[in-house]
């Protein structure tokens, strides 16, 4: 039987949840914004450019945070054809999402340097306060260094994507993007091809990657 609603796991809610749900809002908003600074009024006028997460939840990557205690937002509409350089713009645009993980990640490694900074005594009030907010930090790090580094893998629709068609010529560039619509099949093929072959996408690109990051970050 799920037991979705334990005190064991609305305390795993309670520690997950603020930093995911900043992650993920903070990401799409960044792309819509910087897109906006470009020209593109589109991520605006739908009311994308604010922070209240109920404009961004997505109804599937909501469950799947019950499930798999991860999540995932409504894409930000971007429209490349505002853009004076849509090659540039899509770059910068993309490359914002995971910037702003990366930014909040090192916001809230600080705030972890701060909190272990401070002595306090075992079962006062400060404990209950500090190691709460100390659990929250922890998780974020670990989360906005995850969603930053996956989203920079270049598979289309994901943000490396973009990234990496801007360096290529042109023509490549747009049948390179055309796998955009297949994009998440290839991901999870790749995913389940690892459990079979032993190179997991997230045991050796990903982890490491954040791992080495953390460790940047002066963390365990």
């Amino acid at each position: 039987m799920f037991d979705f609603f334990s005190p064991e796991k609305l305390q795993q809610y309670a520690i997950l949840a603020p930093g995911l749900l900043m992650a993920l809002v903070c990401h799409e908003v960044a792309h819509g914004y910087v897109a906006y600074l470009l020209g593109d009024p589109t991520a605006k006028s739908q009311g994308r450019l604010t922070l209240n997460p109920i404009r961004h939840l997505d109804p599937i990557g909501t469950l799947a945070f019950f499930f798999v205690h991860f999540g995932w937002a409504k894409p930000v509409p971007v429209n490349p054809g505002y853009f004076k350089d849509p090659r540039k713009g899509m770059l910068l645009t993309a490359l914002a999402g995971p910037g702003i993980n990366f930014l909040l990640a090192a916001a809230f490694a600080t705030v972890i340097h701060i909190l272990i900074s401070i002595e306090f005594t075992t079962g006062g009030m400060a404990e209950k306060i500090i190691v709460p907010l100390y659990l929250i930090s922890q998780a974020a790090v670990f989360v906005n260094l995850i969603l930053g580094v996956f989203n920079l893998i270049p598979i289309p629709p994901l943000d490396g994507s973009n990234v990496l068609a801007y360096f290529l010529p042109r023509q490549l560039a747009y049948k390179y993007m055309s796998l955009s619509r297949y994009g998440f099949i290839i991901l999870i093929g790749i995913i389940i091809a690892g459990q079979y072959t032993g190179v997991s996408l997230v045991g050796r690109i990903i982890l490491p990657t954040v791992q080495a990051m953390t460790r940047l970050l002066g963390l365990n």
